[in-house]
């Protein structure tokens, strides 16, 4: 039996408090989704959203009634009534008993200047507001977690009036009482000493709870200060998506607690499932994930210099501070002009090849890198472009097609095409195509395809998922050099290649052809062993 003392009940507020991060807007499937997706992870508590506040949460509470999250407890969200109005008579808490949700979170005021500049009311108004309202949704079946909004700025201004609004929602019946940082600049060393305080004040007799919003970017740092005063409830988001600068990090906080500090927050096979989730949370979002994000960014076991990717080959130990496995992330090698031979041959590891010191190609390999990251070359980004090199090296590349020319045409007037001519050899055979697109890569890539579909018809379900321009010498003005970085993806997995040129169009073909060619071996059956899935973006 897990020994329940140790236990942190885990509350997601993304569909929330998450979603009102600026740029951030989600559809009601994307709701539908992202909920789906945190029940799967073991989350026990997703709060949905505020029914009644918009048509898009409404419909959201309905669907899940229709087809029920699986383990996790749907919350709806809401404030304590108004002033002067019994709860009964509350228009607003239909649409809450409408939703069929088990449990509510209610949120109420602790500070006295919201009470008195904000609700213009009176004290002890706002004590029965909170009492009224929780005493109302027990007596109409539902269980009420209780939210005291800016609670630390409110204990620190008045601790006596602020303890007095937890008793009432106490007495009313809440379940829990959630701790608010709702301004988010309280420090980790406060947030100790106040839980600590209000934990010893309520003698234990109610649960407590932590919220806390990053403006001072110690959101995750505070919500380990109050579990490890006693708080057994964390809420936050995933990704620390939120208002202003975000909400605690869930990302951050599961693992810290759970791995670090020995408390029970997800069964172990749903941890190791965070990195899967946080990235789906993001895509959902249409948000660019954090790749430098602690424990699920893409960057987060990566190794770079030389020194410290042969120490890591011996024992990971020495540069990692866990298993990235146990959170389901992987440890990535990343080439660069400071690899040593280290770095080479950890990579050509993870893409299948089986490379020592001795190997005549090894030091080849390491200085050709060396000599094109100077030329402006980016291989840590472009994973596809060094298994290229390396297969060149090690005389296993083939050339599938060649360049005989190309010319580009743009028309600035009202259609802003760009034309794009192509003329290509395969197997000695001269093809010639022209494609139009949204620009001159898009046209150059469509000419591409349509010249080589033919000879390679994987290529008809290829297509560019991102394309990234750099400047490298901008003191040089229009003669500067230019690095293109390009994302390409067979529908199923994606891939990065790098072109460089003092000539943009000629950095982009650099760039497209490649993608083409490694997508290609990632077709090949043959090569598949070979092409590894460590080159595809996770």
């Amino acid at each position: 039996m897990p020994d329940k003392s140790n236990l942190i009940s885990i509350y997601d507020t993304t569909l929330r408090d998450g979603a009102q991060r600026e740029g951030l807007s989600l559809s009601l499937e994307d709701k539908v989704r992202i909920a789906r997706q945190l029940d799967e992870l073991g989350i026990p508590f997703i709060e949905g959203g505020w029914p009644g506040a918009n048509p898009k949460d409404v419909q959201f509470f309905w669907q899940l009634q229709e087809e029920p999250l699986q383990q996790a407890e749907l919350v709806a969200f809401c404030s304590t009534r108004r002033p002067k109005i019994a709860a009964a008579d509350e228009p607003m808490f239909q649409a809450i008993l409408a939703a069929g949700t088990r449990w509510v979170t209610i949120f109420g005021k602790s500070w006295d200047l919201h009470v008195i500049e904000g609700l213009k009311t009176s004290e002890d108004e706002n004590l029965a507001m909170i009492g009224d309202t929780i005493a109302y949704l027990r007596s109409q079946g539902r269980r009420v977690i209780y939210d005291a909004e800016h609670w630390f700025d409110g204990y620190k201004h008045n601790p006596e009036y602020a303890l007095k609004t937890l008793e009432a929602a106490r007495q009313a019946g809440a379940e829990w009482l959630v701790l608010c940082d709702t301004n988010g600049g309280t420090l980790p060393h406060e947030i100790s000493q106040v839980v600590r305080e209000v934990v010893q004040a309520t003698g234990g007799t109610t649960p407590v709870g932590i919220h806390t919003h990053n403006d001072a970017d110690t959101a995750v740092a505070n919500a380990i200060a109050a579990v490890m005063e006693g708080a057994t409830m964390v809420q936050g988001t995933i990704n620390g998506y939120g208002e202003r600068c975000g909400n605690a990090n869930l990302c951050s906080v599961i693992p810290n607690l759970q791995l670090k500090l020995g408390y029970k927050c997800l069964e172990d096979h749903h941890l190791a499932s965070l990195t899967q989730a946080s990235r789906f949370v993001s895509e959902v979002a249409n948000l660019a994930p954090d790749e430098h994000a602690a424990f699920v960014g893409r960057s987060a076991f990566a190794h770079k210099g030389g020194i410290h990717v042969s120490a890591v080959e011996r024992n990971p130990l020495t540069y990692e501070h866990l298993q990235p496995e146990k959170i389901g992330n992987v440890r990535r090698i990343v080439i660069s002009d400071q690899a040593g031979l280290s770095n080479i041959l950890a990579k050509a590891r993870s893409f299948g090849m089986t490379l020592d010191k001795q190997h005549p190609a090894c030091r080849q390999i390491l200085q050709r890198l060396k000599e094109l990251e100077s030329q402006g070359y980016q291989f840590e980004a472009a994973e596809a472009s060094f298994d290229l090199l390396m297969r060149q090296a090690l005389g296993h590349r083939q050339q599938m097609f060649e360049l005989k020319g190309f010319q580009i045409h743009c028309d600035i007037g009202v259609t802003k095409n760009a034309l794009a001519t192509v003329k290509v050899a395969v197997n000695g055979k001269d093809i010639l195509a022209a494609a139009e697109g949204n620009g001159p890569v898009s046209a150059l890539d469509d000419a591409l395809r349509k010249a080589l579909v033919n000879f390679y018809p994987a290529i008809a379900a290829f297509h560019l998922t991102d394309y990234k321009v750099r400047i490298l010498d901008s003191g040089a003005g229009t003669a500067a050099k230019t690095r293109v970085l390009v994302e390409s993806s067979n529908g199923h997995q994606r891939w990065n290649t790098v072109g460089v040129s003092g000539n943009i169009l000629e950095a982009s073909y650099q760039a497209v052809v490649e993608g083409i060619e490694y997508g290609l071996l990632l077709e090949s059956a043959t090569d598949l062993e070979l092409a590894g899935s460590t080159v595809l973006v996770q």
